[in-house]
């Protein structure tokens, strides 16, 4: 095909989403082009509503269009338990369980020298203002178990330690290396049920 430069930039961007390869976004830009022009507007004008309506909980720091997410806002909660999460879609993969009954923060990342992300990069801070102002009794840690995920829930254990509430992570049963995110509900909810404290 030609250069053309509107098309080249279309599927430049399309790349930049997470799991999108040269062909995918070659497909999704021929798409983009072949489609109606409301189409294409509708698309885009989701994109920037979605932009502009969600934002952080002012709680957890989950994903909400209110001040306060679904989770946050529902009373029936277990206010004293934490689950500590990498990302806003770990809460859906959790909740598909329908095992847990507890709050939840998102970290929005985890610690990883080598892509320059530190402590200060993620909501570490946040979670330690909520379990110092709150009567927080468990805090599990549920962030992937790869290097970075284990490192950032070592690192919180350790930051927690004086507050003396109980840290614990899940259980074996989601494969080293994996993502929480794509795991089934099954190994989900074991893992959740037979947590260990962590050291």
């Amino acid at each position: 095909m030609q250069y053309i430069p509107a098309f080249s930039k279309l599927v430049e961007e399309f790349e930049k989403l997470p799991g999108v390869g040269s062909k995918s976004a070659q497909k999704m830009a021929y798409y983009i082009i072949a489609a109606d022009k409301s189409v294409a507007k509708t698309f885009a004008d989701s994109i920037i509503e979605a932009k502009q309506k969600i934002k952080c909980c002012s709680v957890c720091q989950n994903l909400t269009d209110k001040e306060l997410c679904s989770i946050c806002a529902n009373e029936k909660r277990d206010a004293s338990v934490i689950c500590v999460v990498e990302k806003p879609g770990d809460i859906d993969a959790i909740e598909r369980t329908r095992d847990y009954n507890g709050l939840y923060h998102v970290l929005h990342g985890l610690i990883s020298p080598m892509s320059d992300v530190g402590p200060d990069d993620i909501k570490i801070a946040e979670l330690l203002v909520r379990v110092s102002e709150n009567d927080v009794k468990e805090v599990i840690m549920a962030t992937s178990p790869n290097v970075e995920g284990q490192a950032t829930a070592m690192y919180i254990s350790k930051l927690l330690k004086p507050f003396e509430v109980k840290v614990t992570g899940l259980a074996l049963g989601i494969p080293v290396g994996g993502s929480l995110e794509y795991s089934d509900s099954i190994t989900i909810a074991q893992a959740m049920e037979n947590r260990k404290e962590l050291e």
